[in-house]
């Protein structure tokens, strides 16, 4: 059976445990953290072993999963280079490019991914990309673990920066909205936990409407927007304030702060 190592394991890795502990895919798991309450807590939820030696993790190990903060990553990476042999490593650290990574761990397969905090409800969406020493099995092994979390797409590094954009701030981005609709619901009269939950159930609705149908977002307006109805005094105002042009610059905006972060 083979071995999964997490090292770090703060929210993401928690997420990602949960997710591989529910599929059908047998796996010996094992975290390393230098925080004991942190270790506690994961050993505790998910009966798993672990340990405060991320060598000790990362030796015997098939894949490695380096679930730490960008800052803290090269530390990591100094301290098991030694003990990584034949590993497949994998990296979730935003803005860590590959090459970055490489040249840490000389000749080495490794896969970066973008995830995003929707892993914790297991409906993350997630973007991932190969450097040159990584093979097909092990882009078809991360894919089956990502996959079991939510959705994720293979892809050139270069579009990891738009996939930063829109699934990595996204669930940020869409929280605001929600919470529009739930403070203009309140000033409607509704109470704010019926408002909320109307917010929520319909953005979970509509995303899975969309997907489930193959529905393009134009074609799910025309269904919804009667003649002079409500939905079309909506999209009036919409379009008044240009708000599609907003939110494509929105967008654009972390796109471009994500290649600005890269190193």
């Amino acid at each position: 059976m083979k071995t999964t190592a997490f090292i770090g394991t703060g929210r993401m890795a928690a997420a990602l445990i949960s997710c591989i502990c529910k599929s059908s895919v047998s796996r010996n798991i094992i975290a390393s953290d230098k925080n004991n309450i942190n270790l506690a807590r994961i050993k505790k939820q998910f009966k798993i072993k672990t340990t405060t030696d991320n060598k000790e993790a990362a030796r015997n190990s098939d894949i490695v999963f380096i679930c730490v903060k960008p800052q803290d990553i090269d530390a990591v990476l100094d301290e098991i280079k030694d003990v990584v042999k034949n590993q497949l490593i994998v990296s979730i650290a935003a803005g860590i490019r590959l090459k970055h990574l490489e040249n840490k761990l000389k000749n080495k397969r490794i896969i970066r991914v973008m995830p995003n905090i929707n892993c914790i409800a297991g409906e993350m969406a997630a973007g991932f990309s190969a450097g040159k020493y990584a093979t097909k099995e092990d882009i078809k092994n991360v894919s089956g673990i990502l996959n079991s979390a939510g959705i994720a797409f293979f892809m050139k590094e270069d579009l990891l920066d738009a996939v930063t954009g829109i699934s990595g701030s996204g669930p940020a981005f869409f929280a605001y909205f929600i919470d529009a609709f739930v403070k203009a619901g309140v000033k409607n009269g509704l109470p704010r936990e019926t408002a909320f939950k109307l917010a929520c159930q319909t953005a979970l609705g509509t995303g899975r409407l969309l997907m489930e149908k193959n529905l393009s977002p134009d074609k799910l307006i025309a269904m919804v927007a009667s003649k002079k109805g409500t939905t079309i005094a909506i999209m009036d105002v919409l379009k008044k304030h240009k708000a599609k042009n907003i939110l494509i610059k929105t967008i654009d905006a972390a796109v471009k702060r994500s290649k600005e972060l890269g190193r």
